[in-house]
C-alpha cells in the first residue's frame, strides 16, 4: 500500500481506532441522531466501522461488507434517515478529527470523501 494513503497519513490503525471510539461517543450523545442507533449492537457496529474506514482510507485492498446503499437502506426506510442526519454525522466526524488534531488539509480530504457517499447513504 502506498505511504500516501489517507490511512497512513492519518496514523494507521491506532488513529482509526481512536477516531471511531470518539466518533461513536459523540454520535450517541447527539440527540439529533442517536435514536438511529437504538437496537444496534454497538461493539459490532464499531468493529464494522473500523474495517470500513481502513478500506475507505486505503489501508486495506478489499472490503467484504455491504455497500453504503445496502448498509443504510433499513435506516432510510424504517427510521427516516435523511440529509439532516447525514449532516449531523458529518459534523460529529469533523469534530472528532479536530479533537484528534488531524491537520486541516487531511481533515478536508476525509470530509470530501464522506460527502461523496451522501447519495448512496441516503439511497437517492
Amino acid at each position: 500500500m502506498s505511504e500516501e494513503t489517507i490511512f497512513n497519513r492519518i496514523g494507521g490503525k491506532p488513529a482509526i481506532d481512536a477516531a471511531v471510539d470518539i466518533f461513536y461517543s459523540k454520535i450517541m450523545a447527539d440527540n439529533r441522531i442517536n435514536h438511529l442507533f437504538e437496537g444496534i449492537d454497538m461493539p459490532k457496529q464499531i468493529t464494522k466501522q473500523r474495517v470500513f474506514l481502513t478500506y475507505a482510507f486505503g489501508g486495506a485492498p478489499n472490503y467484504s461488507g455491504p455497500s453504503m446503499r445496502k448498509a443504510h437502506e433499513k435506516l432510510v426506510n424504517e427510521k427516516g434517515l435523511n440529509g439532516d442526519h447525514f449532516t449531523a454525522v458529518a459534523e460529529n466526524l469533523q469534530s472528532t478529527l479536530e479533537d484528534l488534531n488531524v491537520p486541516s488539509n487531511l481533515a478536508s480530504e476525509v470530509m470530501t470523501l464522506v460527502a461523496s457517499t451522501k447519495a448512496d447513504v441516503l439511497n437517492q
